[in-house]
């Protein structure tokens, strides 16, 4: 198959339509999108047999290396949930995807702007999620100091604890499984393009 190699996407990017394309390796599909949910390259591979849809695929190798700095909005991967912080691993800053790994923390003070004192960790993140933060500082010589206190910036992508598939945001506190309907907490990303229950 030939391959065509693209810009790099970060893990809950929205890359086409199912109109338009197959799902390959490393994306997923969702009410009529396809979405990454890797970081790396996208790919188009062309369809072996003819009149098939070239597929998309997300090619995590290739990647230039790069360091987190104070300021850069990263894509992490939530690693462990306490009752005071969240520990992640960083897979992308903006649009880059490391090579190296670099670890990170979402302290509770740095999970919103409001009511901090009333934040509960495990309602905001849980294990598994990919979430947008922004890099506050090096905390020490292992971590990054990592913040969610804007709109902007939160849960991406999840999955859901009852049937294991990626879940629908339904406002900036909930996403929703589509299988189960059942509805999980969570510190949400305002998502351009995606419209959440609240807006209304």
């Amino acid at each position: 198959m030939a391959a065509d190699v693209g810009t790099p996407v970060c893990a809950g990017d929205r890359l086409a339509t199912t109109d338009a394309y197959e799902a390959g390796e490393g994306v997923y599909v969702r009410d009529g999108f396809l979405f990454a949910s890797v970081v790396g390259l996208r790919r188009v591979e062309q369809p072996a047999a003819q009149g098939g849809k070239p597929a998309l695929c997300v090619a995590t190798r290739g990647s230039q290396p790069l360091v987190p700095k104070p300021g850069d909005v990263v894509t992490v991967k939530i690693s462990r949930v306490a009752q005071t912080a969240a520990h992640a691993l960083i897979m992308c800053v903006g649009r880059q995807a490391l090579s190296t790994e670099f670890k990170g923390v979402i302290r509770q003070q740095d999970v919103r702007a409001t009511e901090i004192d009333r934040v509960v960790m495990y309602d905001c993140f849980r294990p598994g999620d990919i979430v947008r933060a922004e890099v506050v500082s090096l905390g020490d010589a292992r971590s990054y100091h990592l913040s969610t206190a804007k709109n902007e910036l939160g849960v991406v992508y999840a999955r859901s604890a009852a049937a294991g598939v990626p879940m629908v945001p339904t406002g900036w506190v909930s996403m929703q499984c589509p299988e189960t309907q059942t509805t999980e907490k969570r510190k949400v990303a305002r998502l351009e393009g995606l419209a959440v229950a609240e807006d209304k």
